[in-house]
């Protein structure tokens, strides 16, 4: 019942979409704005002085204004809650999930442009969004869409050095290569070392990003293909979105898997600033690394098992219940299938989050889906079944703040349906999507100069003396 009533008010949000009142004006005030040009980079030359004026006023009059109080447990908790990042292509609530530039899932799901009448938003409309707080028209989209067509050339070195490290290497690590191998033609580098004023950093950064948010597609599917399918490449094609253009590359021609890439690579896409990918991006790109440097960094943060890898247990872990119960598993059989992997000390994948306190509106966008596209497929049914059985066990447990699923909970599912089966590879998929968040964020610390990170430590001796004294 507690999902049909969150579902309820999901119906609600999508209700009110763009009339929510809500939100600050601080964060709304770019979205009533309108555009007629077709090209990005001129939306941003013409936002960027205004936002760097703002940061200004925001720093010499409210500079001093504290934020808060850090508790040890907050130093010990591997800074857990403190507020200490500047990020604005989005914003996570502990209640409401995340939004875009204020907007929430369901609301993008509304106002972005789509390939098809009803279906899911087009990535290249959020990357927009994202990089200007503005929702595109189509044409704007398409627009986008060909540039980024246009610099999704990946030279051939990047495949040899791919091919250099042994096929059965984790996906994860022959992604990081290949993203690593395409550095050399950096333009922030060039730029850099031959002199170019702080004000203009942005400008090779914005080259880079979108050249890298062009090219990760071609370099995870060659990564798919080495691996999985004998080395047999699928070139990109030019009438596709990029979404599509992505399943296609890998090897998948339903419209149905193309709604679904377009799904999950806008709502994997960004998660404000503190998560471990976004932060180590941020963390690099403040040494003023370029974005190809900084985003490998970022993927070898999503790589951890905490992080983006927990994508691919969360379905052998449904495969290992189905192994042992069948499909037809009934909630008591569940129900104990879930205390036995509690009680061997490991967690049930796909369900918490270390700052939302409701249902992740990732993973209820994603039931939507499967009830749109796949209602009857067994491994469907069984996520929806574990979300009624799951949350009251871990509430019981009390060891746990949510109890609830998260986006991975369900996307290993929907892939799986339409033939992607490889669950060692889900993590380069989300490596692909978090591109166009990390970029469009790195894009604008660049334009508002946001200074090297540096912030203070301590040793478990100074806490000790520091906690005597108070």
């Amino acid at each position: 019942m507690v999902f049909y009533r969150g579902v309820s008010l999901l119906s609600k949000l999508r209700s009110r979409a763009v009339q929510q009142t809500s939100l600050s004006n601080s964060v709304r005030w770019l979205q009533v704005q309108t555009s007629s040009g077709l090209d990005l980079r001129s939306e941003l030359q013409e936002l960027i002085p205004e936002q760097q004026d703002r940061l200004k006023k925001l720093k010499s009059e409210h500079g001093k204004v504290q934020l808060g109080n850090i508790t040890i447990d907050m130093v010990l908790g591997g800074m857990r809650g403190m507020t200490g990042l500047l990020w604005e292509t989005s914003l996570l609530d502990p209640d409401e999930g995340i939004r875009f530039r204020g907007l929430s899932i369901p609301e993008c799901q509304k106002v972005l442009p789509t390939a098809k009448p009803g279906g899911e938003p087009l990535p290249e409309g959020l990357l927009w969004l994202l990089l200007t707080g503005k929702v595109p028209s189509k044409e704007q989209v398409d627009s986008l869409s060909q540039e980024l067509r246009s610099r999704a050339t990946v030279p051939d070195h990047v495949y040899k050095t791919i091919d250099a490290l042994p096929v059965t290497a984790h996906p994860m690590t022959q992604f990081t290569t290949g993203v690593m191998a395409l550095q050399v033609q950096s333009e922030f580098q060039k730029a850099y070392e031959k002199g170019i004023h702080k004000s203009k950093l942005w400008e090779p950064t914005y080259e880079d990003s979108m050249s890298l948010i062009a090219q990760v597609p071609l370099v995870a599917a060659y990564v798919y293909r080495r691996m999985y399918k004998n080395g047999n490449t699928i070139p990109k094609d030019e009438s596709l979105d990029y979404g599509a253009n992505f399943a296609h590359m890998l090897g998948f021609s339903s419209s149905d898997m193309h709604e679904l890439m377009r799904l999950y690579v806008t709502i994997h896409s960004d998660h404000e600033g503190g998560n471990v990918s976004a932060h180590t991006g941020h963390l690099v790109a403040s040494a003023l690394s370029d974005p190809y440097l900084s985003f490998a960094a970022a993927l070898n943060g999503l790589a951890g098992p905490l992080h983006g890898l927990a994508n691919q247990e969360v379905l052998l872990w449904i495969k290992s219940v189905v192994e042992e119960c069948g499909e037809n598993i009934s909630k008591e059989q569940l129900n104990d299938y879930v205390w036995k992997t509690l009680k061997s000390g490991k967690v049930v994948p796909g369900f918490g989050h270390g700052v939302l306190r409701k249902t992740d509106p990732r993973y209820t966008c994603q039931r939507e889906f499967a009830l749109k596209h796949l209602p009857e497929d067994p491994l469907f049914q069984l996520v929806a079944k574990l979300y009624e059985v799951v949350p009251p066990i871990l509430t019981e447990l009390g060891k746990v703040k949510n109890p609830w699923p998260n986006v991975d909970a369900h996307s290993g599912v929907l892939l799986n349906y339409y033939g992607l089966t490889e669950a060692r590879y889900y993590t380069v998929l989300f490596g692909v999507s978090r591109a166009l968040g990390i970029c469009s964020q790195l894009i604008w610390d660049r334009a508002l100069g946001l200074p090297l990170e540096r912030p203070k430590s301590v040793t478990m001796e100074w806490l000790e003396n520091h906690c005597k004294k108070a």
